[in-house]
């Protein structure tokens, strides 16, 4: 199988006004400098400015949870989720599919250039807590 596909040399991250509640979404980070090694998580969009006294707060949930019907604002009777909450103005890890796509295909392209394979070469340092976002200037 063989497809081509146009890639920016820049991310196209999801703008704070085209999330919509409900839909699903992908927070695609990297963990090195190189931006050889993504992480990716499935996400839902349930709101914004859910708290009082929140203003410009975008909250995303884990899709597992949200599939069974745990809800930010129900009675989840003991089932775990987990909410994501942050600024509208700093989603740059954020994506919809297509996007996140061009990103991890953009990843290959640039593991394939640093080795001559699809994998990073050597031992790359992870710093926990830390990822790379993939805006890129």
């Amino acid at each position: 199988m063989r497809f081509e596909r146009e890639l920016h040399t820049y991310a196209e991250p999801i703008s704070a006004d085209e999330l919509m509640e409900g839909s699903i979404y992908f927070f695609l980070n990297f963990v090195d400098e190189e931006m050889l090694i993504p992480t990716m998580e499935t996400v839902v969009y349930i709101g914004e400015n859910l708290e009082p006294g929140d203003e410009d707060r975008v909250y995303f949930q884990d899709i597992g949870s949200f599939n069974r019907g745990v809800r930010y604002d129900g009675d989840g009777d003991g089932e775990h989720a987990v909410f994501q909450t942050g600024s509208k103005h700093e989603i740059g890890h954020v994506f919809n599919f297509e996007h996140a796509l061009d990103q991890l295909l953009a990843c290959s392209l640039r593991r394939g250039r640093t080795t001559g394979t699809n994998q990073p070469s050597g031992k790359v340092p992870i710093s926990r807590g830390e990822s790379k976002k993939t805006n890129c200037e």
